[in-house]
Formats: structure tokens, sequence, C-alpha cells
């Protein structure tokens, strides 16, 4: 996954290697600036990104690796032992690397062309490839996105601390197991809660660098889950409690082939990044390392998630489900199996809990662009202060976003169904479609053939395999309506 940082894309004014740096950006009307300044107060002045006056004088390396990282590991992870039981051991972990290797060139696209213009957002990048539209359309495809995934960790944080029912089963949540059922157990209470005394805090944060501590340890959180299941692994291993795993995927008939293309939205999922490259880059001290950041980031995910798909679908095999998580809902076998199953599960919400926030801090800047976008268009000469200068309008986009995510997650969590589809859809476009769209546009005639040959193989790729899904999926449900008809 060591691409250049060039590509061999030539060398343009705007794209010679130089140590540079975006904090002190100015800040001003112009669309093309960042919706957050480079050099600013905070409350938080005594972190090492801040000298001694109390101004940010930059992202650290290590910091922007953190945060890139855990924007990349989310709930995805758990849902990638899964593929392997579709896919096979053999082909998953090649697709999982495949996938790395596939992201790491759609972000270089954007970093490359973003530097040869000058541009600082990947909506701007968008708006001068196609124009205003263009731009809207990505940041619509973002909100779709990053509010479908923040309202599935809540539901899953929901799942894990207070329980769920399903076909008239209740499963119980770690919150329940341990104190009884309890209006105070309760999903609805127990999410307010953790939204007011954890979430919120987190979301309050203006720049996603004071987040660099709380990212380092929702990626320990994640590695917790993959020692145990190691751990276990081999403990089942020594006792003969585990067999050979399928190598290959078993196909008889058509349905089983499409039923392959299933796992491309968890695929496409599972290394989404780039709506958070660009907040990324402009805190960063020195930007020209940005690529570095990303190969970093990659590397760390693409191993954790193949180590996880391993030795969870070792453990497990064919009784793997959708979410592993719920695969430590049952005895293990093994001498302190339920304290091992709270330990995995508490630890996953928790993981999902500091993943939020930096999900979240996108959404917002893309919610406040495109509501502002059209003042922007009515008037050239109307300048608006910076998100992070504007508390109130700060304060009232956070209030609304968090408030509409909880509604949705307490009062309509069979949304998890639709977010499979808007979720998907929206991914592909962010992930793949339009940095591919922007390689084929090349305004700045950088683009090399070999890039666009692999742009047109990206998007084909993208298109196919999520339409393939989407077609499983539905066939899936309906069959599934049909089936519970029949019964009643």
């Amino acid at each position: 996954m060591m691409i250049g940082g060039g590509g061999g894309g030539g060398v343009t004014p705007n794209n010679h290697v130089k140590k540079r740096s975006r904090k002190n950006s100015g800040i001003g009307g112009n669309e093309n600036q960042p919706l957050l300044p480079k050099s600013h107060h905070q409350e938080d002045n005594h972190n090492h990104n801040y000298n001694n006056n109390g101004d940010f004088k930059g992202a650290s390396f290590s910091s922007a690796v953190l945060n890139l990282s855990t924007t990349i590991i989310g709930a995805g992870i758990m849902a990638l032992p899964a593929t392997l039981k579709v896919l096979g051991m053999v082909p998953g972990l090649i697709t999982i690397v495949f996938m790395a290797f596939l992201t790491d060139k759609s972000v270089e696209f954007i970093i490359r062309f973003s530097r040869a213009s000058g541009i600082t957002s990947y909506g701007d990048l968008m708006g001068e490839a196609f124009g205003r539209y263009g731009k809207a359309l990505l940041q619509i495809s973002v909100i779709i996105n990053n509010l479908g995934i923040l309202v599935v960790y809540m539901i899953i944080i929901g799942d894990v601390l207070s329980g769920t029912s399903s076909n008239k089963d209740h499963h119980y949540g770690i919150l329940e197991g341990w104190f009884g059922v309890h209006w105070w157990t309760g999903r609805k209470f127990v999410l307010l809660v953790t939204t007011l005394s954890v979430i919120l805090p987190l979301v309050s944060f203006k720049r996603i660098d004071s987040l660099s501590f709380t990212s380092a340890v929702s990626i320990a959180l994640a590695v917790v889950f993959l020692v145990i299941a190691v751990g276990i692994a081999i403990v089942k291993i020594i006792s003969g409690g585990i067999g050979m795993p399928r190598l290959f995927p078993v196909i008889n008939d058509l349905t089983d082939f499409f039923q392959l293309f299933t796992v491309a939205p968890i695929l496409v999922t599972a290394y989404i990044c780039h709506y958070n490259v660009h907040n990324i880059e402009n805190e960063m001290e020195d930007s020209t390392e940005m690529h570095g950041v990303v190969r970093t980031s990659l590397g760390m995910c693409c191993s954790v998630y193949v180590l996880t798909s391993f030795f969870g679908f070792l453990l497990f095999g064919e009784e793997t489900l959708d979410d592993v998580v719920a695969n430590f809902d049952a005895d293990l076998g093994i001498p302190f199996g339920s304290a091992i199953n709270d330990a995995v599960r508490f630890s996953y919400a928790a993981h999902l809990m500091l993943v939020f926030p930096v999900v979240f801090f996108p959404l917002r800047i893309n919610v406040d662009d495109l509501i502002s976008y059209s003042s922007l268009l009515s008037s050239s000469s109307w300048s608006r202060p910076s998100l992070l200068q504007d508390n109130l309008r700060f304060t009232s986009i956070t209030v609304s976003l968090l408030l509409l995510i909880f509604v949705v997650a307490n009062f309509i969590p069979t949304i998890w169904d639709a977010f499979q589809f808007t979720g998907a859809t929206a991914t592909v476009f962010v992930g793949f479609i339009f940095p591919a769209a922007v390689t084929l546009r090349d305004r700045y005639d950088i683009a090399t053939k070999q890039d666009k040959i692999l742009s047109v193989m990206m998007m084909i790729l993208a298109v196919f395999s999520n339409a393939m899904a989407i077609y499983s999926d539905a066939v899936a449900l309906v069959n599934k309506d049909k089936t519970k008809t029949l019964r009643e």
C-alpha cells in the first residue's frame, strides 16, 4: 500500500514538495477556505500542540494517525468476521487487504487534486470539478452516510447496555444482566445518560485534534476484542474445540453467487474515512505528511481487520453472526466465560462512544456549510465567521443533530434496515465514485493513464457490487416478509 504521493501525476505550481502548514489560514467569506481556522485560543492550551500563548500550532503526525484510524475503525470491524463466512477464509482476507489498497488510492486522488488547486475541503474539491451541484451532492452524501453511521452506533450502544428484543425474544444487555430490569436500566434512560455524560462533552470540542486521546483509547478498546479473541482461540485450539474453517465459498446456484455481493457494503464502509481527510490535514503542523498519515492508518487498521476477521471466524466458524459481538451473548465453554462476554460487549460499547465524536465532526461541518451555502451564493460580499468562532451556530447545530440522532435511535430502531440501503449507497459515492470522478475530470491534467484506468475500474466495481448487494438484500427482505406472512 505504499503508493507514491504524486502517483506519477506530474508537477504543478501548487503540487511541488515543500514543508507547508495551513495553521495560519485566514477567515473570511471565501468558500475555498476551511470552516475551522488554524490559530485560535483553546480551552485545552496545555496540549503539546499549542504554544505558550495558547495558540494552536498544528496537530502532530501521531495525533493525525489516531484520529484518522478512529474514523476508519467503527462498528464495521465486528461485521468483518461474517464476511469470511460468506466469502471463505482465503478470498475474504484477500478482499480486506485489497479494499485497503483501493481506499489508499482513492484518498491519494483526493489529496493530490486538492493540493494542485489549493483546496482545503472535500466539498470544495467536488465544487471545483462539477460546480455547486457537485459540492452539494457530496455534502448530502456525507450527511446521509454519517447520520446513518451515528444512528447505528447509538442503536448498538443501546442494545449492548440495555438489551434488545427480536422475534419476541429479549436479549439482556450488560446493565440488565448486572442489576436486573428497572426503569433506569431501560434503553431510553441509559442512552439519555450516555448522550449527556459522554457523547455531548466529546462532540463539544471544536478541533478534531482535541479528540486524539479518546481516539487512542477507542483503538485500544478495539484491540481488547482482538486480544480476547486470540486468547480464546488459543485455549480452544489446545483443548481441541476448534475445527478447520472453510477456506472458500460454497456456490451451488445463482442465489449463492449473488449472496457473495452482500458483503460489499460492509467492506466499503470498513475503510471509509474520506470525509475526515481534509479536516485532519487542515489542522496538521506539516500537512505534507498527510500521505504518510493515510498509509500508516490504513496499514494499522488493515492489520487489525485481518486479525479480527481471522480469529473471529476461526473461533465461531459457521455460527459467526452478522455482528460477532452477538456471539459473546452465549456460553463460550471456557473458564470465566461470563466475565469475558461482558468485557467484550462493554469495550465495544465504549469504543463506539469514543468513535462517535470523530464521525460527528465532519457531519456538523457539512450541515453548516450546506445550510450557509445558499446565503454565500446570493451575496458574494457576505463574509460569515468560522464555525469555531460562532458559538451560537456551533451549539445549535450540535444540539440539533444530537437530538435528531437520539430520537431516531430510540423510537425507530428498525431504521437499521433502511440505512443498509442509504448508508451503503452514500458511502460508495463518498469513498470511491466521487474520487474517481474528480480524477477522470482532471482539471489540472495531472492524472496518468493508469490513474484513469483505475478510476474507471473503481467506479464499475463500486456500482456493480453495491447494486448486487442492494438487490440481494431486497430479495432477502421480501422473502423474509413472505415467510412471516405464511407463519401467521
